[in-house]
């Protein structure tokens, strides 16, 4: 995550989403404005994300509190607080067994006050150690590391939402490896045992993993992570949640991939976070962009702009916040309250519960093979469909998708599509007869996928 000098960084899980809307009720009430031909709309930006059962918060540093202009933007538009400085491990326990929580106890007081959501940011990290760990190696560094995550999270136990447990633990670059830390150098499995650790310090609060440069759906350091998450899901080990930071600037600009990024790390069965977002010059369409992208993700829980107005921000010769320094509304403010509003609140019923289908375990038979459809997961903006080949080894399969709705990732095939993007041929590659695929509804809920022709060779 940053800080003032450089780049960053099971819940209560059923009632998280909720939790929001129940926190800001009021303001919500209060903050509405009646539009002409129109239904009430939302005039606060977290007002507007918890009628959609979402957050909408900044990150907030304490000792600008006593600024009566950023407190007031504070209190009316947000709705989730995460401490820019004033939880890691340096401002926490600057002795080593000393802890000095004060700061960070006046902000969570400040938040709590006011109905808005705490994300505790971050219990382990390279940077910003204090001198005494940054001294220490091997065990002992281990065992400090696992004693901070469980005395803090004690600590705050109740008052956070989430938890951004281990920060930045990827190295950028093409390599999809691990940062080589003084955390890393004990053992691959220290993120492993800081999340065991912080699960039963703070067994209600959802446990995420940030990092920064894991937008981009094809680039290696996302791919890294995915596949740790992965891990960690099949192997039980206790992740809620993912943070993108989203610093959107030089050569990590808004991705045209952004929402496919988004959509395959919940479709792993976590949430996913924008939990640092701010954008070089603040354009309102990319700013646009990243709100429709998380909109159009269920598991998609809400978005943190890494600070109020561009004089608050790290990045601050650049202007990248949706407020000037003298705390006025920029364009860019308009097009994510004008995006919110015009999100779609979320859906009630049961999630799991397929859309409407015609019949998907009979397509139309191909030219030497049989194509057999199960329908997967659906989740509140997407669903998977795994598909079965039998009568031939080698095959394609021919898939037709009911405009608007696009398919968002596959598996286990090779996939080609036509010009209009609505037809996916897929290709055995030799991974077995069985492939899958994700599609996302894009506010089309009753339509599944045909399945037009399953050839064989």
């Amino acid at each position: 995550m940053a800080n003032s000098s450089r780049a960053p960084g099971r819940s209560r899980r059923v009632r998280t989403a909720f939790a929001v809307s129940a926190a800001v009720g009021l303001l919500a009430t209060a903050a509405a404005v009646v539009l002409p031909g129109s239904a009430s709309a939302a005039s606060t930006l977290g007002a507007s994300a918890a009628e959609r059962g979402r957050y909408f918060g900044t990150a907030v540093a304490v000792n600008r509190l006593n600024d009566s202009a950023y407190t007031s933007i504070l209190n009316r538009e947000f709705n989730q607080v995460t401490a820019e400085n004033e939880m890691k491990i340096d401002a926490l326990q600057p002795q080593q067994g000393q802890f000095n929580y004060g700061t960070a106890d006046r902000l969570v007081q400040h938040a709590r006050s006011q109905g808005m959501l705490v994300r505790g940011h971050t219990l382990a990290w390279h940077s910003q150690q204090p001198d005494w760990m940054r001294n220490m190696s091997g065990p002992t560094l281990r065992n400090a590391m696992l004693n901070h995550v469980t005395q803090v999270a004690t600590h705050f136990r109740g008052q956070i939402e989430w938890w951004d447990v281990v920060n930045e633990a990827f190295e950028d670059g093409s390599s999809g490896a691990r940062r080589d830390s003084n955390l890393q150098r004990t053992g691959d499995d220290w993120i492993e045992a800081a999340f065991r650790a912080a699960r039963q310090a703070d067994p209600n609060a959802d446990l995420c993993y940030n990092d920064y440069n894991i937008d981009n759906w094809n680039d290696a350091k996302t791919q890294a992570v995915y596949r740790m998450v992965q891990d960690f899901k099949s192997r039980g080990v206790p992740i809620d949640c993912v943070g993108l930071q989203s610093h959107f600037t030089g050569g990590s600009n808004y991705p045209s991939n952004y929402r496919t990024t988004l959509s395959s790390f919940a479709a792993l069965g976590v949430d996913v976070h924008i939990t640092e977002l701010d954008i070089r010059n603040a354009p309102s369409d990319a700013y646009r962009n990243v709100v429709n992208d998380c909109l159009a993700v269920a598991r998609c829980k809400g978005i943190t702009v890494w600070g109020i107005r561009d004089s608050d921000s790290w990045r601050s010769n650049e202007s990248p916040l949706l407020f000037n320094g003298s705390g006025q509304k920029k364009p860019a403010y308009d097009a994510v309250l004008a995006a919110l509003n015009n999100g779609t609140p979320p859906p009630t019923g049961d999630p799991t519960t397929p859309p409407p289908t015609g019949n998907p375990t009979t397509p139309p038979p191909g030219g030497g093979c049989t194509a057999t459809v199960t329908p997967g997961q659906v989740w509140g903006d997407r669903y998977n469909t795994s598909v079965t080949v039998s009568g031939a080894s080698t095959w394609s399969v021919v898939v037709e998708i009911t405009p608007p709705q696009r398919i968002s990732a596959t598996w286990s095939g090779n996939p080609t599509w036509d010009s209009s993007g609505n037809v996916m041929t897929m290709r055995s590659n030799g991974s077995g007869n069985t492939f899958g695929f994700t599609t996302m509804m894009n506010g089309n809920s009753s339509a599944r996928p045909q399945i037009r022709s399953c050839t064989a060779g």
